[in-house]
């Protein structure tokens, strides 16, 4: 499932170094799963950490007023001359160098191309705070106002502490201190120049006790007679509510993250949509061919072992045959074996461990089980054998099998490792 962390510094920020954040984890479905205020990077990283949460993506917001709102007419329809002709399109709405300006191009409506101008010191300020965090991908940073919901409504305040955050139906943002917006009510109530006058819908976003502190302040915007004042009472977090906007597509914001702040230098292409799919299957791909050679050579490797494992067990016990090797050890084994049972000997090396083996094969988790030295006593008739489990009820249940063939087993020397357990089994006859 894939979450989207929306950040946001708490102003003012006091220290460059260690800025802390309002910050709101959203599910893939818009759900919020986990939130808090004041944080440093480092606890919100550790939260992330601790959830094991991966497909992570940042939406870092930054206060509105640190980025101004233009409109961009340009007529051509290609990407690379759009941009090409930008600077030029709003030269004359910046009242600062336009080469200190980062420009980022927004959406095209009728009266042409949305764009967000910020200072290139800020952005590159802006850029660093939200870039190379654990556990995330930064996909885009946006003036916070620009993601109020401006659904059936003119404008929309959102009442932010000491702030109000504004934005218009036409793309506009900005963000002000709340004594000021008395004064800029006049603003909002001018009707555009195509218009004639006619009521602006206006709604404020607050939570309760907001609403109730800015009363006097809502009284004076509905002063004019112009705004038509629609109050909405917020359950969440001014934060809360820019997530919820953005999630659910209620507002048409700017990222920032353009040119040489884009987050994928490598630009846009056809099959950039694509590029995801192609790699996790090419990844895919590769990592099956090597699981199936590295199996292959793990599995050669370990029955190399086991051949050598084998083979020292039996010239431990037969140290006069020297002509069984590991190609024709089992077929040895078996005719050892069938003799010793025709035989009738019950106590011999080979009657012994042919009964172990029995037993072993019969447990429910063999794989577990493992024999790491095996010795047999011809004198005393008793056959030694260290082994080693991950749980020391493999042990007792094979010892108990032996018992229940008549034969006297018991386990030794038995010592609990974090790994298991391991112990000795000495098994004679009954």
């Amino acid at each position: 499932m894939s979450y989207r962390l929306y950040a946001r510094p708490v102003a003012p920020i006091t220290d460059p170094a260690e800025p802390l954040f309002d910050w709101a984890l959203l599910d893939a479905v818009g759900e919020i799963q986990a939130r808090g205020e004041n944080h440093a990077r480092a606890q919100i990283e550790q939260t992330l950490g601790q959830n094991a949460l991966d497909t992570v993506r940042l939406i870092g917001l930054i206060p509105g007023d640190e980025a101004l709102f233009c409109h961009a007419s340009i007529p051509a329809k290609q990407e690379r001359f759009i941009r090409q002709a930008l600077p030029f399109a709003v030269e004359e709405q910046l009242a600062q160098d336009i080469e200190s300006m980062h420009l980022a191009l927004g959406g095209r409506e009728a009266e042409g191309f949305r764009v967000a101008a910020i200072d290139h010191s800020h952005m590159a300020f802006w850029s660093a705070l939200f870039e190379g965090w654990a556990h995330v991908e930064l996909e885009a940073i946006y003036p916070d106002a620009g993601l109020l919901p401006c659904q059936d409504t003119d404008w929309a305040i959102c009442l932010d502490g000491a702030y109000a955050l504004l934005a218009s139906a036409r793309g506009e943002w900005l963000r002000m201190q709340i004594d000021n917006l008395a004064m800029f009510s006049h603003t909002l109530a001018l009707p555009p120049e195509e218009e004639v006058a006619a009521e602006v819908k206006v709604t404020v976003f607050a939570g309760a006790d907001d609403l109730a502190k800015s009363q006097s302040l809502i009284a004076t915007l509905k002063a004019p007679g112009r705004l038509a004042i629609r109050e909405e009472t917020l359950e969440l977090t001014p934060l809360e509510l820019l997530a919820h906007s953005h999630h659910h597509h209620l507002c048409e914001p700017v990222n920032l993250c353009q040119g040489s702040y884009n987050v994928n230098r490598a630009g846009n292409s056809a099959w950039r949509p694509w590029r995801p799919a192609i790699a996790i299957a090419g990844l895919w791909l590769i990592l099956q061919l090597g699981l199936e050679a590295g199996l292959g050579v793990y599995h050669q490797n370990q029955a190399d072992k086991f051949n050598e494992q084998a083979m020292a067990s039996y010239r431990a016990a037969f140290p006069e045959d020297t002509r069984t090797h590991a190609g024709n050890l089992r077929r040895v084994l078996s005719g050892e074996l069938r003799v010793a049972t025709q035989s009738g000997a019950t106590t011999d090396f080979l009657s012994l461990m042919k009964q172990t083996g029995q037993q072993y094969s019969q447990l429910p988790a063999k794989d577990t089980v493992e024999f790491t030295s095996i010795n047999f006593s011809q004198s005393r008739g008793k056959l030694v054998v260290d082994l080693r489990a991950d749980d020391y009820s493999a042990l007792t249940a094979l010892r108990a099998g032996l018992n229940d063939r008549g034969l006297d087993a018991d386990i030794g020397s038995v010592v609990n490792e974090a790994s298991g357990a391991r112990g000795r089994l000495t098994i004679s006859g009954g």
